[in-house]
């Protein structure tokens, strides 16, 4: 699809300074941009470039003057940034306009569905789901019976809901995702042999949560599993049965979350980082990748290392940690010195 400068312009009220009826069909980075692409220019380092692109259009600041002669028609705004990131927002929701129904899928007769919904070929759609309107499910994926899914949530291709989950509005699942697998529970008999204890319980996630592709959330043993409103996964995080993820937290990629643990609203977890089960972590936390969290975490704490401690500590502990074995040798020359004496 192609758009003219005064198209997106109008879009961005922005002003054309250059040619108006020319098209552009892409996007591009100022320093890789070629003829029909659409570039930006927000952060002063990049200025040089704007003297070289190729790409047709870009977009700049309301008070960019240039220096040099152009080859690109500009549209000026307020925020060059702001609207780049808003022209991005406004490409993928028409990359993802898709609508109808796809064959072959499989979608079961007792399933209520929404208007304007797309589902891809192969999907499956089981008994009494209900599908709100502008969901769009991507090709291969599976949506177990009863399960509920909120207006404009999209699945992409590969992702699996299993039965009885409820998926709030705007949300994304990404491809690979697992929403719903039965949580890890076994009991050990005399013999040391173990049985599986049923998974009964379901997962919810509110409105705007984003799961992250290959992310598995189990569900509940009883009860459910809850991702609050707002909540970001970053791929392939661990999420156990039970677990409870307050509003507005992310959480970066390998993380795992063992059961039963709840962790309050707008905290921060980085990547590859440990957590306990039956653990409670307060709001605002702040955990550093790659950490171990095996107690309850107050709120406003910012931890770092394995055992985590707190930031402050974790560093002066390091200092002491690679100047240790200078300490070593000179507790050992103290010792030389002593024995000396006697």
């Amino acid at each position: 699809m192609k758009f003219t400068a005064q198209q997106i312009a109008g879009i961005l009220e922005g002003t054309v300074v250059g040619d108006p009826n020319i098209e552009v069909s892409k996007l591009a980075k100022i320093e890789e941009g070629t003829k029909g692409s659409l570039t930006f220019l927000a952060n002063p380092k990049y200025k040089p470039y704007i003297y070289t692109t190729k790409s047709s259009i870009t977009i700049v600041n309301s008070n960019f003057e240039p220096e040099e002669a152009l080859n690109t028609t500009l549209i000026k705004v307020e925020d060059a940034y702001g609207a780049f990131t808003k022209l991005l927002e406004y490409y993928n929701q028409i990359k993802l306009n898709k609508s109808g129904i796809e064959q072959p899928s499989f979608i079961s007769d007792s399933a209520k569905i929404g208007d304007d919904i797309y589902i891809g070929a192969f999907t499956y759609v089981g008994d009494n789901v209900k599908l709100g309107s502008n969901v769009k499910i991507f090709p291969n994926s599976y949506i177990g019976d009863n399960v509920t899914i909120g207006d404009n949530t999209i699945v992409f291709s590969g992702g699996k809901i299993y039965s009885d989950c409820l998926i709030g509005t705007n949300c994304v699942i990404n491809s690979g995702a697992i929403i719903g697998a039965d949580g890890f529970g076994f009991a050990p008999n005399e013999k040391g042999e173990y049985s599986k204890v049923p998974q009964i319980g379901n997962v919810i996630l509110e409105d705007y949560v984003d799961i992250g592709a290959g992310t598995t959330i189990d569900r509940a043993t009883l009860g459910s599993t809850i991702i609050r409103r707002g909540v970001k996964l970053d791929n392939q995080i661990q999420i156990a049965h039970n677990v409870e993820i307050g509003k507005n937290t992310v959480i970066a990629a390998q993380t795992g979350i063992a059961g039963s643990t709840k962790i309050g609203e707008n905290c921060q977890i980085g990547g590859q980082v440990g957590i306990v089960g039956h653990i409670t972590i307060g709001n605002n936390v702040k955990i550093q990748a790659q950490s171990g969290i095996g107690r309850h975490v107050k709120d406003n704490e910012v931890l770092q290392g394995s055992p985590a401690l707190t930031y402050g500590d974790y560093n002066k502990s390091y200092v002491y940690f690679k100047n240790l074995p200078k300490i070593v040798k000179n507790i050992n020359e103290i010792e030389k010195k002593v024995n000396g004496n006697n």
